[in-house]
């Protein structure tokens, strides 16, 4: 999801920096250097550079958080009142809440919105990737209890699962993947592998036109 956020930001024109706090398999360092910093979100000060980054840059600012990240997110967020110094100085805060179709996202969510209330935006991501059935979640008291603070929720589509594992196995960012030809810099995906990935980023981009209240717009550019 967070490299779907920087291609989109790329693509869209928009202006953003990013963090990676994954410091030993980070993607957005990996695929998205220009635009990243690593971030160790176990330490405050390296944590303070995500609010700084934010506040004075007047960029959107992206933060891809490895598994199990919480704690030290919720340590650095609650003893820094980040929540409250986003609102006196009219940031905008949002988590984002990728979710598969399990039981466990659900009770992270509700963990999450029992931390934060009604402090920051919410997006909650059905990733379609990671599951094909969430009526769970969409019959759960937490999505009622999200609502009502005022989360937005998208579908973020699936890639067939062989073209993701090639991108991968490529090194690839989303823009090189969906049109990189040129075999003489390194490996390419295949004609109709490039073109799921474009169809895959144009869904995806809807979604995000949608929970973020822009218009809809033509698919990625080639």
């Amino acid at each position: 999801m967070a490299r779907i956020l920087a291609q989109y930001h790329i693509d869209r024109e928009k202006p953003f920096c990013a963090f990676d706090g994954d410091l030993s398999h980070g993607d957005l360092i990996r695929y998205y250097d220009e635009y990243t910093e690593a971030v160790d979100i176990r330490t405050f000060e390296s944590a303070d550079r995500i609010a700084e980054e934010a506040a004075e840059s007047g960029r959107d600012v992206i933060v891809d958080l490895p598994a199990q990240a919480s704690f030290n997110l919720d340590r650095w967020m609650a003893e820094s009142g980040v929540v409250e110094f986003s609102k006196d100085i009219g940031m905008v805060l949002t988590l984002w809440h990728v979710m598969d179709d399990g039981t466990d996202s659900i009770r992270l969510l509700e963990r999450t919105l029992s931390t934060y209330n009604a402090g920051p935006d919410y997006v909650l991501v059905r990733n379609h990737g990671r599951g094909s059935d969430f009526s769970l979640f969409d019959a759960s008291e937490v999505k009622v209890e999200a609502e009502a603070v005022g989360a937005r929720i998208m579908d973020l589509p699936s890639l067939h699962a062989e073209s993701m594992r090639k991108i991968d196995r490529i090194g690839a960012s989303l823009w090189a993947a969906a049109n990189n030809k040129d075999k003489s810099i390194g490996p390419t995906l295949g004609l109709l592998e490039r073109q799921r990935v474009k169809v895959w980023l144009k869904k995806a981009y809807a979604e995000l036109d949608r929970v973020l209240h822009l218009p809809e717009s033509s698919s990625p550019p080639d």
